[in-house]
């Protein structure tokens, strides 16, 4: 009885009741397990040399972690974790464009701090950190050399312990997406206007009532296959990101944590994995 008192007190203290708050958080969360579910699909493929995960599991991992994020956040904040998601919805004036930036902020800081955890899962730092070497010239890798003290894992073992945007042991494309070294920056930008604007009108005419109906509670499903379809069908070129806070949160965390400032510039030789991935 004691237990139960206790946690209903602990409860009522916990629970947030700003509903601006709340919405935020679900969205931060939503987009956290979105990124590191699609990050973590892309470094195991990458790391392995594509032996425990090829272009096809990438591809069902992103998927899948769209659908994870809406069961997650759906009934809250709506779980758009997606920047061009809310743009569409103020569009359709189904969303207040007030609360616009503030979703953008809350889903570029959830895909910074995905990209984070997923380079504490895969970054191996062991060898480095027993010999006192540090993996990079940043403060961010520095410190994580600091608290990592686990045998040599995926990235590290992958790079030779080196962090590098170009090459054949590139592991920057882990991260964020890089065009294909064909694709001209043109056409790179109609690539992803095409791929996102199919995404937005899938999910309007999925979750549009007046439409044949989904069954309800398999929205998150139906949207997850049509993630995989786009994928499937437009990820050679850029690798279908779909997504800015999918990119530009990973992009960042890549500037800061000893990849350097080429990860914002066109450099061949980085879409080799044909994927862009």
């Amino acid at each position: 009885m004691g237990t139960t008192s206790f946690l209903t007190r602990a409860r009522g203290l916990l629970r947030i009741r700003n509903q601006l708050v709340r919405e935020c958080l679900a969205e931060l969360l939503s987009t956290f397990v979105l990124i590191i579910i699609t990050l973590s699909s892309s470094a195991q493929k990458i790391t392995s040399f594509e032996t425990k995960g090829n272009l096809l599991t990438s591809y069902l991992g992103g998927a899948l972690a769209v659908m994870v994020g809406i069961y997650t956040a759906g009934g809250i904040s709506g779980a758009h974790m997606n920047p061009a998601f809310s743009f569409a919805m103020c569009l359709m004036e189904q969303f207040p464009w007030w609360k616009f930036p503030i979703f953008v902020v809350v889903q570029t800081l959830g895909s910074f701090i995905s990209a984070g955890a997923v380079y504490i899962l895969y970054y191996g730092m062991g060898e480095q950190h027993w010999a006192k070497e540090p993996h990079g010239d940043t403060r961010v890798a520095r410190l994580m050399d600091m608290l990592c003290l686990c045998p040599p894992d995926a990235i590290w073992h992958y790079s030779n312990g080196t962090l590098t945007v170009s090459g054949p042991r590139e592991t920057a494309s882990i991260f964020a997406t890089y065009p294909a070294d064909y694709v001209s920056i043109a056409n790179g930008f109609l690539d992803q206007v095409i791929g996102t604007g199919v995404l937005i009108l899938g999910v309007m005419g999925i979750t549009d009532t007046r439409n044949k109906g989904v069954p309800k509670g398999l929205e998150p499903v139906a949207v997850a296959l049509l993630v995989l379809s786009i994928e499937s069908s437009m990820g050679s070129n850029c690798g279908c990101p779909l997504n800015p806070a999918r990119d530009i949160g990973p992009r960042l965390f890549t500037y800061v944590a000893g990849w350097g400032p080429e990860v914002f510039r066109l450099v061949e030789g980085r879409g080799r994995h044909g994927d862009g991935r």
